[in-house]
């Protein structure tokens, strides 16, 4: 018969033992963290700040020349008579650093690849609405320098 050494018994008892000791500690606290009652939540008092008033909307040139030009271009389509229109169109040709400026209108646009109409100049552009009395586009793109307009891209509305 083969003999055990008696250190390898005492090994595994000593094992048995310490996981008996642990499920029972473990037992233990689960018991205690059951039987104590809840602790009371704590309630925070908020403090209401009043909200800031919005900052005021700063915009940029562009969106300004934009906003006039759009009404310009307006302005000369339904004008009644040709005085009135042609005030208008001095006004537009004011904001351009000149009566050349080419006008760029965008026809067609697909996967981002723009088809223009034959090109025309921002005067040449201002006849035609005061001759047409239609304003069929708006304005997409604006390019400035020094306060005044450079390049002009319209697209059909």
């Amino acid at each position: 018969m083969m003999k055990h050494p008696t250190f390898a018994i005492s090994l595994r008892k000593t094992m048995l033992m310490a996981v008996v000791v642990l499920l029972a500690m473990g037992a233990c606290k689960s018991k205690k963290k059951a039987v104590e009652p809840a602790p009371a939540p704590v309630v925070k008092e908020e403090v209401v700040k009043p909200t800031p008033a919005p900052a005021p909307v700063v915009r940029s040139a562009e969106e300004v020349a934009v906003e006039k030009l759009e009404s310009q271009f307006a302005s000369i389509a339904s004008s009644s008579n040709a005085t009135s229109a042609n005030q208008s169109i001095q006004e537009v040709l004011a904001m351009f650093s000149n009566p050349e400026i080419p006008i760029l209108i965008v026809i067609h646009e697909e996967g981002g690849v723009k088809d223009y109409d034959e090109p025309t100049t921002i005067k040449k552009y201002l006849e035609y609405l005061k001759d047409t009395k239609k304003n069929l586009n708006y304005i997409s793109d604006i390019r400035m320098a020094g306060g005044k307009v450079t390049e002009l891209e319209l697209k059909r509305k």
